[in-house]
């Protein structure tokens, strides 16, 4: 099994969301990023990021939000072009786990038109609820014909214990996290915006645009608990750790 970290967008916001105290005026960059897992049964994409759209024409796509996320990417930063470095296209794709759906985790699923959708019962009712794209949840991006499998719990995605789905609640009410088993580089937790950037774990503090603090700090217990037994915690938006890690076709075994 394989593991390869893709780009998928950028975007900058006022650090304050994430970093308290930080002056109002202040940002952030945040990269967004896409995993491609390649199991011997089958190809995974968890979260494919923003809509190529975006690069030029955000506020078309995104409404308010392209004003509080900006995105500043080029065309080859998305994850189409990010894909292709790998040697595989939309169609080698199987299987699409959107960790939510948020614009920003789910904005490429039209392309992938061979895939199933994965993504918790919860992300669904919210993502269906009125008032929704208030919240972040843009119909066009989620919603793209493929048939949606809904996840109750905790998924063992191929029945081996490679690629386990674990529900990290409180950034939404169905925040997805992948636990990844890997042969020679071990365990990565692709913890999506469960734990946006590193900071936000390490002082246990929640992030402003949380939909329920309470259940967030129990899921950053979760994410403690997985990492003392060894894995490796990739953030949903640290440029920090994005910047070391191995990218496209350089991956993880």
């Amino acid at each position: 099994m394989k593991l390869n970290f893709l780009s998928a967008g950028r975007l900058r916001m006022k650090k304050s969301i994430y970093i308290p105290g930080a002056d109002r005026s202040e940002m952030i960059d945040l990269p967004v990023s896409s995993a491609l897992i390649r199991h011997r049964q089958g190809n995974v994409l968890f979260d494919t990021g923003c809509h190529p759209s975006v690069v030029d024409h955000a506020e078309e796509r995104w409404g308010p939000l392209a004003k509080v996320m900006k995105p500043i990417m080029g065309a080859g930063d998305m994850l189409l072009p990010s894909l292709a470095c790998t040697g595989l296209g939309p169609e080698d794709i199987d299987v699409v786990v959107n960790s939510h759906f948020h614009t920003d985790h789910c904005g490429c699923n039209q392309f992938f038109t061979k895939a199933t959708i994965l993504a918790h019962a919860r992300e669904i009712e919210a993502a269906k609820a009125s008032g929704a794209e208030n919240a972040g949840y843009l119909q066009a991006d989620w919603d793209t014909g493929q048939p949606i499998e809904a996840v109750n719990g905790e998924k063992d995605l191929f029945g081996d214990a490679g690629v386990v789905l674990v529900p990290l609640p409180g950034h939404t009410p169905g925040l997805l996290g992948a636990l990844v088993s890997l042969d020679r580089d071990g365990q990565f937790l692709l913890a999506s915006d469960a734990i946006s950037v590193r900071q936000s774990l390490d002082t246990d503090v929640a992030p402003r645009n949380t939909w329920n603090v309470e259940a967030l700090l129990k899921s950053f217990e979760e994410v403690r608990r997985i990492e003392r037994s060894g894995a490796t915690v990739i953030c949903g938006h640290d440029d920090l750790q994005w910047q070391s890690l191995r990218k496209g076709n350089e991956g993880y075994e």
